[in-house]
């Protein structure tokens, strides 16, 4: 697998040489590497496995868990996370001039913005073309206290798995959810306020 993994990125960086001249190819970050990765799975969706989850939250317990790729743009990428019936969870990838941005939208089922909303973090280096760090912004830190230390990871293994993670340094709060990218599955309806 992991020899289909570094094909994998020398084809992108192949690709974006032959669509913008050898110079462009020697630009290619891990970052764009990695968004690229998710871009490929656009209009997908895949079944999830809790990995771990501690302290338990019985939100996740027995549910099918299921990630779409719904809309990708150039500068967005938007994720619902369907959570049995419960369709209120979206991430929300961003570019921006200094890296990534990860938000998590929460709405209620009428489609209005949940009271916590909109947290998350921006990359704070450059992580790798399969996995990049989001640590808690200011505005987390402003709405939820507790979360200041939080740091969410996205990692993308082309051909083999999508996983969210949460850990909590200095706690024992970890999460972490893996999509096998080897079967997909129907996509399921708009998550709510879609």
């Amino acid at each position: 697998m992991r020899a289909f993994r570094i094909a994998f990125h020398l084809l992108a960086a192949g690709l974006l040489s032959a669509c913008g001249g050898g110079q462009r190819a020697t630009q290619m970050s891990a970052q764009d590497i990695f968004w690229y990765s998710i871009q490929e799975l656009c209009g997908q969706a895949f079944p999830g496995t809790i990995i771990y989850n501690s302290p338990p939250d019985p939100a996740f317990t027995e549910k099918r868990l299921v990630m779409h790729v719904r809309e990708c743009m150039p500068d967005e990428i938007r994720i619902p996370f369907h959570v049995g019936e419960d369709r209120s969870r979206t991430w929300i990838l961003m570019r921006t001039e200094g890296g990534l941005r990860l938000l998590h939208d929460h709405r209620h089922e009428d489609g209005s913005e949940e009271d916590i909303n909109g947290y998350g973090g921006h990359t704070t280096g450059p992580g790798d073309a399969e996995w990049q760090e989001f640590p808690a912004d200011e505005y987390t830190v402003s709405l939820i206290p507790a979360a200041a230390a939080n740091i969410w990871t996205i990692e993308i293994v082309p051909g083999e798995h999508f996983a969210y993670m949460l850990r909590r340094p200095g706690t024992d709060r970890r999460f972490r959810v893996e999509f096998d990218l080897t079967t997909p599955v129907e996509p399921p309806p708009a998550p709510w306020g879609y």
